[in-house]
């Protein structure tokens, strides 16, 4: 969204940033009535933590289904406010948003399945621990039957990661293009597997992302290079 950023309190006379206080009132008297300061700059990025400390201490008190329902809902709030452009500037993708829309997917096949396998209790209860902590299990570490639940995870935090490139990057080289087409189209395919692809491939999906994301950001040719050499 377009926002005027930098306000003056028509009441004391202020001046703050909404960009670093997420609030239309003023800090300093409360008013709500202020003037912009500067020109409306796209701004999605919100001042919102993943905090699953919660639920941690749930574990031994309640049952796995009860825990994942927690999660789900949890990680649903804080995923419906994540964005990427602060200010107009990207940032990056951080793995706490990729590992939200894993434990979400987890979450909610957990919850609602007959019978709860050792190894997949044993990864949701991982992910519990490292998402909010900006990390995530390993590939390797995925069970087999959680692959659709990675794979879709995965997918989600690319589409919406990429939606913001979009809104701050309307003209873009062609390298940086043929990129993103090429994720585009790769996970549209992941989608449409409904996830089901080996954890390592929706890994260099990401990684390439993640290398486009440091070439517009930190105009780093190096990484734009890998990028293409992913596809």
């Amino acid at each position: 969204m377009e926002v005027r950023g930098e306000r003056e309190c028509q009441s004391c006379g202020s001046q703050w940033s909404y960009y670093e206080t997420d609030e239309i009132t003023c800090p300093n008297c409360g008013s709500v009535r202020s003037v912009s300061l500067d020109e409306p700059t796209t701004h999605t990025a919100r001042d919102v933590t993943l905090d699953l400390t919660a639920i941690r201490n749930d574990i031994s008190a309640v049952s796995v289904e009860t825990l994942a329902d927690e999660a789900s809902e949890t990680v649903r709030s804080y995923l419906r406010q994540v964005g990427f452009v602060k200010a107009g500037e990207l940032q990056p993708l951080e793995e706490t948003v990729v590992a939200a829309a894993e434990l979400r997917r987890v979450a909610v096949t957990l919850g609602r399945v007959m019978r709860v396998e050792d190894n997949e209790e044993l990864y949701f209860l991982e992910l519990l621990k490292l998402a909010d902590q900006n990390e995530r299990p390993n590939p390797e570490d995925v069970p087999e039957t959680l692959y659709s639940e990675r794979g879709l995870g995965v997918a989600a935090s690319i589409d919406m990661y990429t939606t913001d490139i979009g809104r701050v990057y309307e003209q873009r080289d062609t390298d940086v293009d043929r990129v993103l087409s090429s994720v585009r189209s790769r996970r549209k395919r992941i989608e449409a597997l409904d996830g089901e692809v080996e954890p390592e491939e929706a890994e260099q999906l990401l990684r390439a992302v993640r290398d486009v994301s440091a070439y517009l950001r930190e105009s780093d040719e190096t990484a734009l290079a890998r990028a293409l050499e992913r596809f």
